[in-house]
């Protein structure tokens, strides 16, 4: 259920809209359904924002359920006392487009890890394989250290297919790679691989 500030802050959209001038006074503002699509909401909560614009006298909803704007200029007042809320609306929806951004990288991540396995012949013999990410302790004794200088196949049987730094991600990162602390190794090896890297990465 959406809180009481979802509400209040499509309450102050609608404001900025109607002083914008996109919702003319004297025009009908769309049906709540539609209204609840735009703000992906329910339609109660929609009856809630437009409920707050009626008692302060910015539209004027008739028995039939039509919604009209009555006023701009309670509208940009309205905007004056609120306008915090703008700041919590916008951040929800940046928020969620985030959310959707990192689920469509994650996706290709998977797909290019696949592809990887897929066309690594030594890499065949590991299926059915499962990617484990092991994250390199800041008193990791590979900090500073490139992959060839640790011989990190040699020690621990497992093959890097990633490599994520921050925000970046690098795949199949070369033996000359540096490794930085809390950098995340995605590897993949035999049922053990995991508690050997982990113990010749960390000492766990």
């Amino acid at each position: 259920m959406p809180d009481s500030t979802g509400y209040k802050s499509i309450a102050l959209d609608i404001a900025h809209k109607i002083v914008s001038g996109e919702f003319a006074v004297g025009s009908k503002i769309s049906g709540r359904s539609l209204l609840a699509s735009q703000y992906h909401v329910s339609p109660e909560t929609i009856r809630k924002a437009i409920g707050l614009l009626k008692d302060e006298n910015i539209v004027l909803v008739s028995q039939g359920k039509e919604i009209e704007v009555v006023s701009d200029r309670l509208a940009h007042e309205y905007i004056h006392r609120n306008e915090y809320l703008k700041s919590v609306y916008s951040l929800k929806q940046d928020l969620q487009q985030l959310l959707l951004q990192k689920l469509e990288v994650d996706k290709k991540f998977e797909a290019l890890i696949s592809e990887i396995i897929n066309a690594s012949d030594r890499l065949q013999n590991l299926k059915p394989y499962h990617p484990i990410e092991i994250k390199v302790d800041k008193q990791s004794h590979a900090v500073g250290k490139t992959i060839a200088n640790l011989q990190f196949w040699q020690h621990t049987g497992a093959t890097i297919v990633a490599l994520r730094r921050g925000t970046e991600v690098s795949i199949s990162p070369g033996p000359h790679v540096i490794l930085r602390a809390d950098d995340v190794l995605v590897v993949v090896g035999d049922w053990q691989v995991q508690e050997r890297t982990e113990r010749f990465l960390n000492g766990a």
